[in-house]
């Protein structure tokens, strides 16, 4: 925990603020980035970059806030933070591997699980559209998220802020950055918040998407003498919160039934993440470097039936430590003709997962003993199977470490207005999954056995994956008076792994095949008998994309793109054979993306708009993919007027629109959710370094689902959220 003694010690030196407040944080100047050697607008690449005043005007305050900014981008809320699934370009993962990265200030997030966090004084958001692997590595078979917080080196103060919203919710946070001196800078921040919940659970009478969350961000940056830049961070998280807001759908009525489940169910995490940088520049090259530790502690409960019912409930408790370490070295910024980057990159995870899965009355009865005894009374009249206990526990434990290195690099050439650059990452990545599962149960079969029987079932070992791929990348661009025309060609990977959650399914196969063997009857274990079967591929793109950034005016920057991405062994979630008691990840034959992505920003004086769109047409065997979005939409707007200071120094007013479908969700394409927009305002009054904003999101109350799934043959549905509205105090000294 080095940064956080650095911290502490910094802390008692004091130090008062060294610039402007409102004007600083809004301008503060663009930090040298990590890896890209260039602005963004002059990089062949689709991005969407979001800065701090858009941030605080859009209500942006987490990742899933991005959806439809970034074109082609889908991040829904439902259920719980754990289910954090991104869809982009029409590709996505409900669990395991995502398809884009997230990094905070230049160190990867390692775990999906730890994706939906608050946002906490960022001062921007990069969003780098399509396959990123040669620069990022894993995970960024689509694209990645680069968010950068706000330094103290930037902007020294105080900034606090406390807000309510009409369901019930509040939020408080204060930050504190300071500069003792021109070497030293340090920065604190801390936020608490409480989620009111907007949907009943009409089993128990009360809200079951309530929540509570503690977010913490320390950091540390140091500038000696020679052109060092070094740096230390901790960022932490604490939630708990309810959940899985999900109602069964009436096909008779063509309606979705309320929320009513009786077991527990919700999600707690506890995330970690400790980073270490180090810049050195010298005259002709640049060394960084980024080390982290990270700690994911999670526990999710889940009533999987989702009914009044007792059938059967889920736990899944997790506890991971992840390394990472990544060296870089490249060419200095208009350093001739050539530039040139090369880097290698390493990680190691240890992962501890429990799965337990508890069967109940009703389980036991309509799930297991009906379907079986449906068989033995044809056969043998009268006769049946019992199991003594009223409920028990199919017991799943695993241990799953991952390791890997990367050597990467990249070299440019530039001859006039052209560039021509090419790109090779070696990745390598080894994983391994030992398992232990178990089950106990007392049975009878009435025809032979007089007393009940110990039923003891365990199916225990261990496998192994390792993967080699190489990732190439080529694109050419050329200069324009005022932008930029580029076309590209990239690789992306996701690499392959375990699924975990069917191991309940084979032990339940292995206990029917078990009672039968023992009345010497042989009913076979079905497919997904070994775990051989519950290794996924990996999967495998090609993207191709011609793009424009352009700038006519200092006020207006254009941007466009056309992609294709053809995908083999696409990874897909399905529900577990058999009863269904979890999601198992599947490979799926060919499919095909292709689309476009536009964007506009204008800021001239008072006014701020911005508008961007995204198609994609995604399809696998002639059918649409299911859960990502034909279309996003966002347009925002905001004026500003200078009220002169005698009662109110400004008064800023913003709407913004953002649409989002038409959305598939089955692979048969006979459910969707059709194109919708969503209504958002804001009004804020500002007084020296006091302003008061008050928002509303989704005005015009509408409604929609933004996400299904089916168990036990039921088809269930999530829905938005309704309309809410609330009031937010800053206060920046």
């Amino acid at each position: 925990m080095i940064s956080v003694v650095c911290s502490l010690i910094l802390l008692t030196l004091g130090g008062h603020p060294a610039g402007g407040v409102r004007d600083t944080l809004q301008a503060s100047r663009i930090t040298a980035d990590f890896k890209l050697s260039d602005t963004l607008s002059r990089q062949p690449l689709a991005f969407t970059e979001v800065n701090l005043r858009r941030l605080e005007r859009d209500n942006i305050r987490s990742v899933g806030d991005l959806s439809a900014v970034a074109p082609n981008f889908y991040q829904p809320r439902y259920g719980s933070h754990i289910t954090s699934s991104i869809y982009f370009r029409g590709f996505g993962s409900r669990i395991d591997q995502p398809v884009v990265g997230v990094y905070v200030d230049d160190v990867p997030l390692l775990d999906k699980n730890a994706y939906d966090f608050d946002f906490l004084d960022l001062r921007r958001v990069q969003v780098l559209r399509g396959p990123q692997g040669v620069l990022f590595g894993r995970n960024t078979s689509l694209g990645v998220i680069r968010l950068e917080t706000l330094s103290p080196f930037d902007w020294t103060g105080v900034r606090t802020a406390v807000e309510a919203a009409s369901n019930g919710s509040w939020r408080a946070s204060a930050s504190a950055y300071r500069r003792p001196s021109q070497r030293f800078a340090w920065s604190a921040s801390a936020a608490v918040a409480r989620e009111g919940g907007f949907f009943v659970n009409e089993y128990t009478g009360q809200r079951c998407d309530t929540g509570r969350s503690v977010s913490l961000r320390g950091r540390l940056q140091w500038r000696p003498e020679g052109g060092w830049h070094l740096g230390a961070s901790l960022q932490g998280g604490w939630l708990r919160e309810g959940g899985y807001a999900y109602g069964l759908w009436d096909p008779s009525s063509g309606t979705v039934l309320p929320v009513k489940y009786n077991d527990p169910s919700g999600y707690s995490r506890l995330h970690l993440l400790e980073g270490l940088t180090a810049r050195k520049a010298w005259d002709r090259a640049e060394l960084s470097a980024a080390l982290s530790w990270q700690y994911l502690d999670d526990r999710m409960e889940m009533d999987n039936d989702f009914t009044p019912k007792s059938y059967f409930s889920m736990v899944q408790a997790q506890r991971e430590h992840g390394l990472t370490a990544e060296v870089l070295l490249r060419s200095r910024p208009g350093d001739g003709r050539w530039r040139w980057l090369a880097g290698t990159f390493l990680f190691g995870k240890w992962l501890r997962m429990s799965a337990p899965v508890t069967f109940k009355p009703d389980g036991i009865d309509e799930l297991i003993l009906a379907n079986a005894n449906a068989g033995i009374g044809k056969a043998f009249p009268g006769e049946e199977i019992r199991i003594e206990e009223r409920s028990f526990l199919i017991n799943s434990d695993f241990r799953i470490p991952a390791a890997g290195a990367a050597l990467f690099g990249e070299a440019a050439w530039s001859a006039g207005r052209w560039t021509l650059s090419a790109g090779l990452r070696l990745d390598a990545e080894w994983t391994a999954m030992r398992y232990a599962s178990t089950a106990d149960i007392h049975y009878l079969f009435t025809m032979v056995m007089q007393d009940y029987a110990l039923l003891a079932t365990e199916f225990s070992g261990r496998q192994r994956q390792a993967f080699l791929v190489p990732l190439p990348k080529l694109s050419v661009s050329y200069a324009l008076d005022k932008g930029l025309l580029y076309a590209t060609v990239q690789r992306g990977h996701k690499a392959g792994g375990f699924n975990t959650q069917l191991f309940s399914d084979i032990l339940q196969n292995r206990m029917m095949d078990g009672m039968m063997r023992e009345l010497g009857v042989s009913m076979g274990r079905g497919a997904y008998d070994s775990a051989a079967a519950t290794q996924y591929r990996p999967e495998s793109t090609w993207n191709f994309e011609v793009g424009a950034h352009y700038a006519p005016t200092a006020n207006l920057s254009l941007t466009a793109a056309l992609f294709r991405i053809e995908c083999v062994d696409q990874q897909i979630t399905v529900m577990a054979p058999g009863m269904g008691t979890g999601r198992m990840m599947s490979n799926a034959g060919r499919s095909r993306s292709q689309g476009v992505e536009c964007s506009a920003v204008w800021h001239k004086g008072p006014w701020d708009l911005d508008l961007d769109y995204g198609y994609t047409h995604a399809v696998a065997d002639g059918r649409r993919l299911p859960y990502a979005p034909a279309n996003t939409l966002s347009a925002s707007a905001s004026r500003r007027w200078d009220l002169g200071g005698t009662w109110l120094d400004e008064l800023t007013a913003g709407t913004r629109v953002r649409g989002i479908g038409r959305i598939w969700w089955d692979e048969e394409n006979t459910l969707s959710q059709p194109f919708y927009a969503l209504l958002s305002a804001s009004l804020s009054v500002r007084r020296g370094a006091l302003t008061l904003t008050l928002w509303g999101e989704n005005l015009t109350d509408t409604a929609c689902r933004v996400f299904w799934f089916r168990s036990l043959q039921r088809d269930f549905f999530a829905a938005g959220r309704p309309m809410q509205w609330g009031l937010r105090i800053n206060y920046n000294l």
